[in-house]
């Protein structure tokens, strides 16, 4: 009997050591998912100061498409307005509205390029090739940091929902809502036309 109750207790003091081991992990892992937000957004920032010089650049091959060159204008001006609320991560309306003007300048900065494509004289520059090099490294940093970023999302939001997590938030961190996933772009699904004249033939 003496042994059952030894046991017990030495079951119950493991099951506290385990359970107050995790009392930080909420708190931790959204550090962590907040660290890798903050990594997306200076992606995109870096993306969005490279489009100035990048249009400068595109003004200057003779009879190029103003409407293209108008949509990245407009695309970037979106991005650079928007107003990123401070519940951003836990507001779904708001993380529709930031990814859907992301997106927007994705679409309009692939059409850019693909046009390009049509203006050997554009493509032989240094100045283009350089700033086609960095937009190239640029959408790369963005993808590894959305990718990161939805992992730490993955790992905060199960912390919430799995024991011991569940219980730490019910006691300490009821405050603490599910963040928001990112989603795949719609741009990075569609493949990008080119139409050099040769589709009514």
């Amino acid at each position: 009997m003496r042994f059952v109750g030894l046991g017990f207790l030495g079951l119950l003091a493991v099951l506290l050591i385990w359970g107050f081991a995790g009392i930080n992990k909420i708190p931790t892992h959204e550090e962590s998912a907040h660290a890798a937000w903050a990594q997306v957004l200076n992606q995109y920032q870096r993306r969005a100061e490279l489009v100035p010089n990048l249009v400068a650049t595109v003004k200057g091959a003779a009879d190029f498409e103003k409407s293209t060159l108008e949509a990245v204008v407009q695309a970037r001006a979106k991005v650079g307005s928007m107003q990123l609320p401070a519940d951003l991560l836990t507001n779904p309306e708001a993380m529709r509205a930031f990814e859907a003007n992301q997106g927007a300048l994705t679409s309009a900065l692939s059409r850019l390029m693909v046009v390009a494509e049509q203006y050997p004289n554009l493509k032989a520059t240094e100045g283009f090739q350089t700033l086609q090099a960095q937009l190239e490294g640029t959408e790369n940093r963005i993808a590894v940091a959305r990718k990161d970023y939805i992992e730490a999302v993955r790992i905060y939001n199960t912390e919430l929902k799995t024991f011991p997590g569940v219980v730490w938030k019910s006691l300490l961190y009821a405050d603490r809502e599910p963040m928001q996933q990112l989603q795949v772009d719609p741009a990075k699904q569609e493949v990008p036309t080119v139409d050099f004249g040769t589709s009514g033939n």
